[in-house]
This record gives structure tokens, C-alpha cells and sequence, in this order.
């Protein structure tokens, strides 16, 4: 083998590695960057915050019932602008907390539930019901952290 072969070689095997390295390192700093995808699906939602319901409160809820709570707790996070129209590849740009206040939360709720003609629905139950929503928001990556000095 001549010197020049090798020689080609070794330079060819430094330039792939070298734009290989460039490539991903402007790759991971632009995701970085990125909001993480969230999808929301309502089915899996459903799911997930009845299994989390004390029994007795499963017991006064159906699976409809549940849903519509979700959905009006979805219209009171739109109405609040905090559920953006377009997140995809949205650069983060949150420059001061939000705090959700469950008391405010919890008292639409229950005019909600009024309003679907769910009679048999204790303020304790729409608590449990924000709690597991909530969860199911942080368990898909949709909340930040709880503040700590609210």
C-alpha cells in the first residue's frame, strides 16, 4: 500500500469523525432547546385518574362523568392561555413561574360537574379528581414542578 493511500485513508476517517461530531453536538444543543413533545390523549387520561380515585369516589363517578370533569378541566386551563396552541419544536420560553391555584381549580369543577348534571359529587371528590389529573399532567411531562413557596 503506498503512503498516499494511507495517508487518504486516516484523512478521510478524521473528516467523517470530525463532521459526524459537529452534526450531532449542533443537533443535541438545538433539542435541548426544544419544549419536550406532550401528548395528551383524553382515553389514556381517563384511565389514569380513575385508577388513582379513592373507592368511594369511583363509586359516584362513571367513566363519562369522569371524562367531562377532564375536558371542563382542559377548557379552564385554555381559557387561561396555559395550554399553548402550537407546541411543536417550541423554543422554551417561560421566564417566571406559574402557580395553578386547585382551590379556584376545584371550585370550577364543581360548577362544571353542577352544570353536567352530576348530582352525586362531593367537593373530596373533585379534589381527588385534580390531584390524579394533575398527575397524569406531570407523569407525561406537561407540568413543572410543585412551587415551593407558593
Amino acid at each position: 500500500m503506498s503512503l498516499l493511500v494511507v495517508f487518504s485513508v486516516i484523512f478521510s476517517a478524521i473528516a467523517v469523525f470530525v463532521i459526524a461530531t459537529v452534526v450531532v453536538g449542533r443537533e443535541a444543543r438545538r433539542l435541548d432547546a426544544v419544549a419536550p413533545r406532550v401528548v395528551y390523549e383524553i382515553d389514556a387520561a381517563v384511565e389514569f385518574v380513575a385508577n388513582r380515585l379513592p373507592t368511594e369516589t369511583q363509586s359516584r363517578l362513571t367513566m363519562d362523568e369522569l371524562r367531562g370533569l377532564l375536558l371542563g378541566h382542559l377548557n379552564w386551563l385554555s381559557e387561561r392561555n396555559l395550554m399553548p396552541a402550537d407546541v411543536t419544536d417550541r423554543v422554551q420560553d417561560i421566564d417566571t413561574p406559574l402557580i395553578v391555584d386547585e382551590n379556584v381549580l376545584s371550585a370550577f369543577l364543581l360548577r362544571e360537574a353542577e352544570n353536567r348534571g352530576v348530582e352525586l359529587l362531593d367537593d373530596v371528590d373533585v379534589i381527588h379528581v385534580v390531584d390524579a389529573h394533575n398527575a397524569y399532567f406531570a407523569a407525561i411531562g406537561a407540568v413543572g414542578p410543585r412551587a415551593e413557596n407558593p
